[in-house]
């Protein structure tokens, strides 16, 4: 039996891979979500994201009524392309990272653990993930 999760986010895919993004009410979700689509990426879901775990792989989707639609505050519902994928990062931005080089950080959903990134929302951040997102990676201490 497959078990499906609905979760409070937003998730993004640049290159097949995705990145699932958490944080409160008005923490930036869908203006982080907005800005990976401009820098090229494509919408899994805004505001709702289905959770599928299948195999070692951590599956996407945007709730029926929600696919497509992305919020942009103080605009409105936009309707974009979306396609649902692979979920291969989290951003958080429900938390804080106080270190200019932090340490690597992981998190574990639905039992699988994926890289993390916290937040706030800056300037950088939707650079830095569409960076990862597309095969960049953490170095590690040097």
């Amino acid at each position: 039996m497959v078990e499906v999760e609905t979760v409070h986010a937003s998730a993004v895919q640049m290159d097949g891979r995705g990145v699932l993004i958490l944080g409160p009410s008005g923490s930036g979700k869908s203006a982080l979500a907005l800005r990976l689509i401009a820098l090229g990426g494509v919408l899994i879901a805004d505001d709702r994201v289905i959770l599928t775990r299948r195999d070692a792989t951590l599956w996407a989707e945007a709730p029926a009524a929600l696919a497509g639609l992305i919020e942009a505050r103080h605009v409105g519902l936009i309707r974009t392309a979306h396609a649902p994928g692979p979920i291969v990062l989290v951003a958080d931005l429900g938390q804080t990272c106080p270190e200019r080089l932090p340490p690597i950080r992981n998190t574990c959903v639905k039992d699988m653990l994926l890289p993390l990134v916290l937040g706030p929302l800056t300037d950088h951040l939707s650079s830095a993930i569409s960076l990862l997102l597309r095969g960049g990676w953490i170095a590690p201490d040097v």
